[in-house]
């Protein structure tokens, strides 16, 4: 377990989003580069032409898959298992682990290269390595960053988006044992010959899967640095991490899902390398490893089946748009969400995984529930719509904060009685005044400390809609009135007409 995560298990959301939002270095990498990616998306996606055409294609044939996903899995296993490849499934996270040491041990293994897996960050997998006393190393550049420093990624697709090249250069200059000019060029090339020695001396390669094709049996990777063909090409053993639910029926899906997920990623057409393996080395292959393992991995995905709620957070192809595109997010970073995954869809996969445990039960909150997610998801998850599904299901539990609770009655109260709707409202303009500076509540006391901590609440206006409403109907009252008889009556007439065709039609 990493640092950061050993650390986040102690405080909750607000607490790890507080730290955040007081470090504006943090804050100014975040929103740089989510505002780029974002703008790389809507570029992409306009010049592609009939983008929400290929959102829903993508929908479809991932909702299709989900809800097929036991034969699909059956189909990709028989497969695989006839291009020689080793299956293994595993139910939990500790299974997993199990599964990849005694892979290790069989085969002797003092160490493992790592590329292109989200799961193993999910499993904590590299503690596990290193406690058997297994060198680990990632081998993608925003991965080996945050290896050095003892983190976890904060972002799916740009794991070290909240640093800097400085910063780099001093990670990397402790492990070269020299200073290291803050270049991107010259620290690239360090790790691009750290890493070419790992590459050559590991025992096994170790991917994670972008999607699998069941109607071949083989695995898809997509990638920009080249280092995930890397580990699955010269190690003589290769043990590929899959979420149960990578699966896609054919190459004619892949078609759909390479046109999606690159641009809603990076904003580009299509990645640099897109590798699609299928078994270990043939006699006639010139590389490739001598034997292939595919463990697949439930851990708390198949509590999702069946579910009408929550079905769809299985349909996550992990191309992180709606990290770019959630204001909270850009925010806070994602280190304050606590776990492996970030942004709206860690803030939903997160508990659902976990069975909604009280550890992340205040998850949800970190949402403003604007949607944004939803618009910018390449097929099209409601996480807006499970993140209140979340809630309620914590305020069912009896996990909802107590103050809050009485606030929600009370409002309740309130609002379900026109007269004390009107009287709460004439109230309020009546007390604000104590505290209203040129139209704005600035005071940091009781449940307006958190707001205006870092913004500032618009006062009651002098004359609520309601009252306007009111002086609006006396004057269209007093214009009726006046109204030549003749005029008056063909209104009446015309409005009575529409009335009885809407019941008609009713």
């Amino acid at each position: 377990m990493t640092a950061v995560h050993t650390h986040s298990m102690n405080q909750k959301v607000k607490e790890r989003a507080e730290l955040a939002l007081n470090d504006d270095f943090l804050r100014n990498a975040v929103r740089f580069t989510t505002e780029r990616l974002r703008n790389g998306k809507r570029v992409a996606s306009e010049q592609h032409g009939n983008w929400e055409e290929w959102r829903e294609r993508g929908r479809q044939i991932r909702l299709h898959t989900i809800a097929h996903l036991d034969y699909y899995l059956n189909l990709f296993v028989e497969n695989a298992r006839a291009n020689g490849v080793h299956i293994h499934f595993a139910d939990t996270a500790v299974d997993a682990v199990r599964i990849t040491l005694d892979i290790a041990a069989h085969n002797q293994a003092r160490s493992v290269v790592k590329s292109k897996s989200m799961v193993s960050e999910e499993l904590h997998l590299n503690q596990a390595l290193e406690g058997a006393d297994i060198e680990t190393i990632e081998s993608d550049l925003g991965e080996y960053i945050i290896q050095l420093a003892g983190e976890a990624p904060s972002h799916i697709v740009i794991p070290a988006i909240h640093k800097n090249r400085y910063q780099i250069a001093e990670l990397l200059s402790k492990e070269a044992g020299e200073e290291l000019s803050a270049d991107t060029t010259i620290l690239a090339g360090f790790v691009r010959k750290k890493l070419r020695e790992k590459f050559l001396d590991a025992d096994i390669g170790m991917t994670g899967c972008n999607f699998a094709i069941a109607e071949t049996g083989s695995m898809v990777l997509f990638e920009n640095e080249g280092n995930a063909r890397m580990v699955s090409t010269l190690p003589k053993t290769q043990i590929t991490l899959m979420g149960m639910e990578r699966i896609i029926p054919s190459w004619t899906d892949l078609e759909v899902m390479a046109t999606l997920l690159p641009r809603s990623a990076t904003g580009q057409k299509l990645t640099m390398y897109m590798s699609g393996i299928s078994g270990p080395r043939r006699s006639q292959d010139a590389d490739g490893p001598e034997e292939m393992h595919i463990i697949i991995v439930d851990n708390g995905r198949s509590l999702q089946l069946g579910n009408p709620e929550f079905q769809e957070l299985l349909n996550c192809i992990r191309c992180g748009a709606c990290l770019n595109a959630c204001p909270v997010y850009r925010h806070i970073g994602g280190h304050a969400y606590g776990g492996t995954y970030s942004g709206p869809i860690g803030a939903v996969l997160t508990p659902a995984l976990h069975g909604n445990i009280e550890e992340w039960n205040d998850i949800a909150s970190a949402s403003s529930l604007c949607g944004a997610c939803y618009e910018a998801c390449p097929v099209k998850i409601p996480l807006h719509d499970m993140l209140v599904y979340l809630r309620r299901r914590k305020v069912e539990a009896g996990k909802g904060d107590n103050l809050e609770t009485a606030a929600m009655k009370g409002f309740a109260s309130v609002v379900s009685s026109s007269k004390r709707f009107a009287a709460a409202i004439r109230l309020g303009q009546i007390a604000q005044k104590a505290v209203v500076r040129k139209g704005e509540i600035t005071l940091k006391l009781g449940p307006l400390k958190g707001w205006n901590t870092y913004r500032v609440a618009p006062s009651l206006a002098k004359k609520s809609f309601r009252q306007h409403w009111n002086t609006l109907a006396r004057e269209l009252e007093q214009e009726r009135k006046v109204m030549h008889p003749d005029i008056l009556s063909r209104m009446e007439t015309i409005l009575a007409d529409r009335r009885k065709g809407g019941m008609q039609h009713e």
